[in-house]
C-alpha cells in the first residue's frame, strides 16, 4: 500500500485536471534504475491496467503500481512539498536503506 497525504492528494487533482484526464485516470508509481543511488521512482498519469498490476485507494487517490515495483515502495508515504527550498513529490519510503541528495534515488 502507498498512503497519500492530503498535500499529495491536492497536487494529483490539480494535475489530473491540468492535463484533462477523465476519471478512469490513475496514478501509476514505479521504480526504475538509475539514478545517483541505484534506483529512481517515476510517475505517471495512466488509465490502462497492465497484468500483475497492484491497485490501492488512499485519500481518494487511485495508485497503481506494477508487481517489481510494489516490492520496494510498498509502505511507502508520497507527499508533496511547495516550499521555497524545493517543489515537488517526496516519496518516504521505509524499505530504501539510502537515499540521494535529490530525494528522486534510493537503495535497498
Amino acid at each position: 500500500m502507498i498512503t497519500v497525504t492530503e498535500a499529495a492528494k491536492s497536487k494529483i487533482a490539480s494535475l489530473l485536471a491540468e492535463d484533462g484526464k477523465g476519471k478512469d485516470a490513475f496514478l501509476r508509481v514505479s521504480v526504475k534504475g538509475g539514478g545517483c543511488s541505484g534506483l529512481m521512482y517515476d510517475l505517471d498519469f495512466d488509465s490502462e491496467l497492465k497484468e500483475g498490476d497492484q491497485i490501492f485507494e488512499d485519500n481518494e487517490v487511485k495508485v497503481v503500481v506494477d508487481l517489481k515495483s510494489f516490492l520496494y515502495v510498498h509502505g511507502t508515504i508520497l507527499e508533496y512539498s511547495g516550499g521555497l527550498n524545493g517543489k515537488g513529490f517526496v516519496f518516504n519510503n521505509p524499505n530504501a536503506t539510502r537515499t540521494c541528495g535529490c530525494g528522486e534515488s534510493f537503495a535497498v
